[in-house]
């Protein structure tokens, strides 16, 4: 747990924290499931529904129908989150993930007012309630997606790993077929696609505005703070190499394998340096295998 990001971590906790909470309050079981009470609270309501309140656009996404529904929500933060997070920092992910988290339920009450209207055959207010963080999770595919497009993934039960970017593409295809038919199955599919497109034109406007409002790269805080790192790890390890362990001057040979050390740690920092400029310039793909090996050993000292 502690190898998890802050935000990532906190809103895992959050969630099942809530959920428990939920459970423990309790609700009116039938058969299939159960009604928790505090999801008909701070579950997000139709806009037009009398038990409707604003807060619900943020607290809707902090509750759950279930254990299955919490357990994959929270799998997909862990695993997609954890990367996402230490790309961008923990501000910017946490604005990218309320935010989608908010588009997902404004798509969702601009489904249902279709519903109301009519367009889709029905001609009623919707009374029942969406939970679940599952449009801002989406969005964190797609964050993935877009900014490790060429990153091969496993996906169970597929026998060979795909390409995050087809990942992404395949998910938001079944959520929109699923939106678009006949036959309801109490999931909020919109809402689904609403956190992909939040967080696609988000997406798109910081990488066309990067100085704009955050101002680091794709990347760029979590490389600098990984050269920051490898230079304090390099000057301690000089420092100590320049005395002995009794406190006396050190012998000649001594001092000769201190520069030896020393010179192997300037070369190691010069290529860490050289391949962080190289994803700067060209980002992460354009890696040869040997390099990523290299900053993958580096990143686990």
């Amino acid at each position: 747990m502690r190898n998890i990001p802050t935000i990532t971590r906190n809103l895992l906790i959050i969630n099942v924290l809530v959920f428990l909470i939920t459970v423990l309050v309790g609700g009116t079981t039938y058969q299939g499931g159960t009604d928790y009470t505090l999801n008909s609270q701070f579950g997000l309501y139709f806009f037009l529904a009398p038990n409707f309140h604003v807060y619900q656009l943020v607290t809707y996404m902090f509750m759950h129908g279930g254990w299955d529904h919490l357990f994959f929500n929270m799998f997909a933060l862990w695993m997609f989150g954890c990367v996402v997070e230490r790309v961008w920092g923990a501000k910017k992910f946490l604005f990218y993930y309320i935010s989608c988290g908010i588009g997902a339920g404004l798509f969702q009450e601009m489904a249902q007012f279709a519903d109301y209207m009519g367009l889709f055959g029905q001609a009623t207010v919707n009374l029942g309630t969406t939970v679940g963080a599952s449009g801002a999770i989406y969005a964190i595919l797609l964050a993935f997606g877009m900014i490790f497009p060429e990153e091969r993934i496993f996906i169970f039960p597929l026998p060979v790993p795909i390409k995050a970017k087809w990942f992404v593409i395949i998910y938001a295809a079944i959520e929109l077929f699923s939106a678009l038919s006949t036959t309801g199955d109490g999931v909020a599919h919109l809402a689904h696609l609403g956190g992909m497109v939040f967080g696609f034109f988000m997406i798109r406007y910081w990488q066309k505005h990067p100085t704009s409002g955050y101002s680091k790269s794709q990347g760029e805080q979590f490389f600098d703070n990984l050269r920051s790192a490898w230079e304090k790890r390099s000057k301690k390890s000089a420092d100590s190499g320049r005395r002995s362990s009794s406190g006396y001057t050190t012998t000649s040979t001594d001092q000769r394998a201190d520069w030896d050390y020393n010179a192997r740690r300037r070369d190691e920092q010069a290529e860490i340096d050289r391949i962080l400029d190289k994803i700067r310039k060209s980002g992460y793909d354009s890696l040869t295998s040997e390099e990523k090996r290299k900053l993958f050993e580096q990143s686990k000292k």
